[in-house]
């Protein structure tokens, strides 16, 4: 069996693209890029824009971007100090295909819910 060019380079790299895919392809990740792709935002900001996100599960995210070079994270000299968080040159690369993402899913998901509905609905399931 004759292999394609794409398929030797996921055989290949499979660890690697899982791992990467693992850390940006959870819901909170997607939208915290999502919501940074218009420009720097602050912690509370972004909490508010995000519905249903946690505290500790927004700085979990953010420190996993930051970690990962995708956001960086500058503490703004006021008084109380305040911290705000932008998409770092690799962030911005995701952006693209995150909202790309975004927009299928807005497209799309009267369908899935449809396909459900339709799933759940069968006899024995």
């Amino acid at each position: 069996m004759d292999m394609t060019r794409t398929d030797r380079i996921v055989l290949k790299d499979r660890r690697n693209i899982g791992q990467v895919l693992s850390r940006v392809g959870d819901k909170w990740t997607m939208m915290v890029i999502y919501i940074l792709q218009n420009g720097p935002r602050r912690f509370n900001d972004m909490k508010r824009s995000i519905d249903g996100i946690s505290q500790q599960m927004l700085t979990r995210t953010l420190r996993a971007l930051e970690r990962d070079g995708m956001v960086s994270r500058t503490i703004l000299p006021l008084s109380p100090p305040q911290v705000e968080y932008a998409l770092t040159p690799l962030g911005k690369s995701l952006s693209a295909p995150v909202l790309t993402l975004c927009k299928w899913a807005c497209d799309n998901i009267d369908g899935i819910n449809s396909a459900q509905n339709l799933f759940d609905g069968r006899d024995g399931s």
